[in-house]
């Protein structure tokens, strides 16, 4: 995550007209302006021309253009069949996004291997199954929730049919071959708990948002496995 959030810093400051505050970025990426120090220190320690004024904010030294891509054949194959598996079982803002993705990886490769990655014969296929049409109705959502650190309301039916309504903050999301599985933090349980996508009975937003905390983490959560 924070990968992404340094190289949306870079696009957010190349693409200003002038500084930015480290609210106005903080406000935008939703995290505190202390996490905006942190990563701008980051940048100026790894050599982004990233220059700070107090009482302006920060910008981008002018002329700066991020290094283009490259990818190896076996990269770009990677890449290619990801997106691909994706596009099959996912949802459909998912999908789509994978196709964005695809097309700017082969517009980054240049116009030969852009070509090239859009022959590649890899593909992904999925058996539709009523769990998967299931899953896939709340996936939306849920993701924008994991994004975002929200809890939401859950409705949910276990395989015996038992049904509960649980305050969850969704940490993760793992694809199995015919499942869908959310990983969340059960506030009424106080522990890590695991719910199939297709037993979901409702899902709603309530609004609040809950920072990440050591312990209830999905990398917390993988780790004691």
């Amino acid at each position: 995550m924070k990968v992404f959030r340094l190289f949306s810093l870079l696009d957010r400051l190349r693409s200003a007209g002038g500084p930015v505050s480290a609210e106005a970025l903080a406000r935008a990426l939703e995290v505190s302006p202390r996490t905006i120090y942190r990563d701008m220190a980051t940048l100026q320690a790894m050599g982004a021309p990233v220059r700070g004024e107090a009482g302006l904010g920060y910008q981008m030294e002018r002329g700066y253009f991020l290094p283009p891509l490259s990818f190896d054949e076996e990269e770009l194959e990677a890449i290619a069949l990801g997106m691909r598996l994706v596009g099959a079982r996912g949802d459909a803002p998912l999908g789509e996004a994978a196709l964005r993705v695809a097309g700017k990886i082969g517009a980054a490769a240049g116009e030969a291997g852009g070509e090239a990655t859009l022959r590649l014969p890899l593909r992904a296929v999925t058996r539709e199954h009523p769990q998967v049409e299931a899953a896939r109705h709340w996936l939306p959502g849920l993701r924008r929730a994991i994004r975002r650190q929200r809890i939401v309301l859950l409705a949910y039916r276990d395989l015996a049919g038992r049904e509960s309504r649980r305050r969850v903050r969704p940490l993760g999301l793992t694809v199995f071959d015919e499942v869908w599985l959310l990983t969340g933090w059960c506030e009424e349980r106080g522990d890590f708990r695991n719910f199939r996508l297709d037993r979901i009975m409702s899902v709603e937003e309530t609004g609040e948002r809950a920072p990440s905390e050591r312990g209830r983490r999905f990398e917390d959560y993988v780790a004691s496995l």
